[in-house]
């Protein structure tokens, strides 16, 4: 069974299509860099698939269900462009939330060590709202991984962050690849992204026009995939 599965999803917003019949097939505990210029569907896309925005046409499956589907949503992980917490919760009632949400059998206990992953355990009792940038960014990190998801869907993940965010992402990111869960990233940053991807898909204008495994000509020259398969611009 596919991790992630999309089948000619169209996507309008007005009279214009986002997406234009996209396709494109994931292996479960492949990594996915999800490549294009602005406007090119990637956001879109990805939200559909975390089950955030229904497609007009076609269809996105994850782990052989619906996107939208309640018991895929506990599967898996969305940190997109919004930090997403509760301003007036504190960080482990943030977290406690989310994990009743997602039905977790003990929402106390992981949202303990999920601040302790993100380095955010000795301010647990603090209000979002108080937190730096920063200490929102690690704990916008610590919700979307807060139930070990078996699917995860990163919209630009580096942009914005500080650096001891970059570094928790990226170690947790390397723990979830090590037990086998399944990485969906839009990124602009190509060369990191290649370094870290399995599989690689390129948009352009809602349409991929390429998507297979990262090859050695596309890490040794980040330009490579565009100068194929991309549209002249």
């Amino acid at each position: 069974m596919l991790a992630v599965a999309v089948d000619r999803v169209w996507k309008y917003f007005g009279d214009y299509p986002a997406l234009r019949g996209a396709s494109l097939s994931v292996e479960p505990g492949a990594c996915l860099a999800l490549l294009g210029r602005n406007g090119a569907g990637k956001t879109t896309l990805l939200r559909i698939l975390a089950g955030l925005s229904k497609p007009g046409q076609g269809e996105a499956l994850i782990l052989g269900a619906p996107s939208r589907d309640e018991g895929v949503r506990k599967r898996i992980g969305y940190l997109g462009h919004g930090i997403g917490v509760y301003d007036d919760l504190s960080a482990v009632e943030n977290l406690r939330l989310f994990g009743r949400l997602m039905e977790m059998e003990n929402p106390a206990r992981a949202a303990d060590s999920a601040l302790e992953r993100v380095g955010l355990a000795n301010v647990k009792d603090g209000l979002a709202r108080e937190f730096s940038r920063g200490m929102r960014q690690r704990l916008a990190i610590a919700r979307a991984f807060l139930h070990d998801p078996d699917v995860l869907f990163l919209d630009e993940p580096f942009t914005s962050l500080d650096d001891r965010a970059i570094a928790v992402l990226q170690r947790i990111l390397s723990e979830a690849q090590a037990r086998g869960a399944t990485i969906v990233m839009s990124t602009h940053q190509i060369r990191e992204a290649m370094e870290l991807a399995s599989q690689v898909a390129l948009l352009e204008r809602g349409r991929i026009v390429h998507a297979g495994e990262r090859t050695a000509e596309m890490l040794a020259d980040p330009t490579w995939l565009y100068r194929t398969f991309g549209e002249a611009q």
